[in-house]
């Protein structure tokens, strides 16, 4: 066992504290990584706050992970000493059921092993990457391509997947017009990633505060939500939207928006249930749908892709004792559009 210094939660609403924690020893299907870089993500607040269930404390989050691997087990394959390489929300799965050998383990059937909260190999609770160094098996260990800022593209491990994968799926591309409902962490990465997969890609947000924005980062168009006399107009205009807002939503209006068989997909978690009148549905053979992360083979493939395309997440660099004052401002939508923690600052 290996301890190392880390920033995490005693309990659900205290401020996050200087902690060390104990890091596994390196398997013979293992790599230790020294970790440089973690994103800070949304989902991090959810977990520790229990607004998605119960946790077990102390917790460390972090699922947005870049580093160098320091040492492998005896068996390992895939990567090397020194390989500059990344880990995502899973760090493990069964393996052996359909979702996993079709390399869909974000839907492992028999549930998979989340980086941070989930139950490891060794019956402890698995720790994230606000830490100095972490222990995963190979498969779940991501190689980050020439091209890519080691201090920059850590989101891309979760905000990046998390788009990359519903836009891949309902094939955006050109000819096909993408809509993205909101300008944050996730929604820019959808900006950028439709653009480049070569979709006419339009930004739906309330006012116009991030109109310019939104065009500088590949948007097409903008749409104000608060106008509803574009929005209105805006019927019919979108074969696919994703809806990357944890707000609760007039979902019946934002269907109104699709085209005959068009898709809108929720990345988004809002708390509430949605209300969906069926003839929303019916009318126009439109889809209500739901997109998680991504597996292992299309993270890898995403990764690549943003480095043949130049896509890095917008981020601001935080030291560990800037850690609560970033959830602050996370919390308050005041971040363009990702912080990510420099670790050698624990």
């Amino acid at each position: 066992m290996r301890t190392v210094k880390a920033v995490g939660a005693v309990n659900a609403t205290d401020q996050l504290v200087p902690l060390t924690i104990q890091r596994r020893e390196v398997g013979e299907h293992d790599v230790q990584i020294e970790i440089d870089y973690a994103g800070i993500c949304h989902s991090d607040i959810h977990t520790i706050r229990g607004d998605w269930g119960d946790i077990a404390y102390p917790q460390v989050v972090g699922h947005e992970i870049v580093g160098r691997v320091s040492a492998i087990g005896s068996a390992v394959t895939k990567h090397q000493v020194g390989d500059l390489v990344g880990v995502g929300c899973q760090s493990n799965s069964c393996r052996t059921c359909a979702q996993c050998r079709n390399g869909q383990d974000q839907y492992c059937l028999n549930g998979n092993t989340q980086t941070y909260a989930g139950k490891d190999v060794d019956g402890t609770i698995t720790q994230g990457g606000y830490s100095q160094a972490t222990v995963v098996n190979e498969d779940f260990v991501l190689t980050l391509p020439a091209g890519l800022d080691p201090a920059k593209a850590a989101p891309l491990l979760c905000a990046g997947i998390t788009l990359y994968s519903p836009l891949r799926h309902w094939q955006a591309g050109p000819g096909s017009r993408v809509a993205i409902v909101g300008l944050g962490g996730l929604g820019h990465m959808g900006v950028k990633i439709a653009n480049a997969l070569g979709a006419e890609v339009t930004v739906i947000s309330r006012g116009t505060k991030k109109q310019d924005d939104a065009l500088a980062l590949g948007a097409h168009h903008y749409l104000d939500s608060t106008d509803s006399q574009a929005f209105r107009g805006a019927a019919g205009s979108f074969d696919l939207i994703i809806n990357t807002v944890s707000a609760s939503l007039k979902i019946s209006s934002y269907l109104r928006l699709l085209d005959v068989a068009g898709v809108l997909v929720n990345v988004g978690a809002p708390p509430e249930p949605f209300s969906v009148p069926a003839f929303s549905l019916i009318s126009g053979r439109r889809s209500l749908a739901g997109s998680t992360t991504g597996g292992i083979p299309e993270t890898q493939e995403m990764l690549e892709f943003c480095a043949e395309h130049s896509i890095h997440p917008e981020t601001e660099l935080v030291s560990a004792d800037g850690i609560n004052e970033a959830w602050e401002r996370v919390l308050a939508a005041d971040v363009r559009y990702r912080f990510v923690i420099d670790t050698s600052t624990l």
